[in-house]
């Protein structure tokens, strides 16, 4: 089972169709605080469908606590468009966690400093980055794909 990580989310649309992304393919979802919304809003509810209560989904308030329940470190990779290493140069194993940033910044440097492992979507220059539940999916896709050819 894969961990999916958005830190401080803002867009309940985005979020709730990663939830439904993670219920589909039996993937985690980790929720780190402050949100950009409240967790019950209707936008959350319509995009994340009925499936909802079907997600494995945890909260934190905050990037500390998340830390205290990674049991391995080396096995977190943080996306960043400024990343130099592709998704599909890295090897994923199950039980990694993919961590996302939110909209508007992507991951602060605080947190990317935490971990080693930064990984991007390769794209054209002609964009700054894919939508976050776009970037989420490419990324969950890859990676189950590599973990059932194992």
């Amino acid at each position: 089972m894969l961990n999916i990580v958005l830190v401080e989310p803002e867009i309940p649309n985005n979020t709730g169709n990663i939830g439904r992304l993670c219920v589909g393919t039996e993937s985690r979802l980790h929720l780190i605080h402050p949100f950009g919304f409240v967790i019950n809003d209707k936008n959350l509810k319509r995009s994340g469908l009925d499936y909802w209560v079907y997600l494995d989904v945890t909260e934190y308030q905050n990037v500390a606590e998340w830390m205290t329940q990674i049991p391995d470190k080396s096995r977190v990779f943080l996306m960043s468009s400024h990343a130099t290493k592709s998704i599909y140069e890295n090897e994923f194993q199950d039980g990694d966690w993919l961590v996302f940033g939110k909209e508007s910044v992507g991951l602060s440097q605080e947190v990317l400093s935490l971990f080693e492992n930064h990984l991007t979507i390769p794209m054209s220059k002609l964009i700054r980055s894919f939508n976050i539940a776009n970037s989420v999916a490419f990324v969950v896709g890859e990676a189950k794909r590599q973990i059932n050819l194992k």
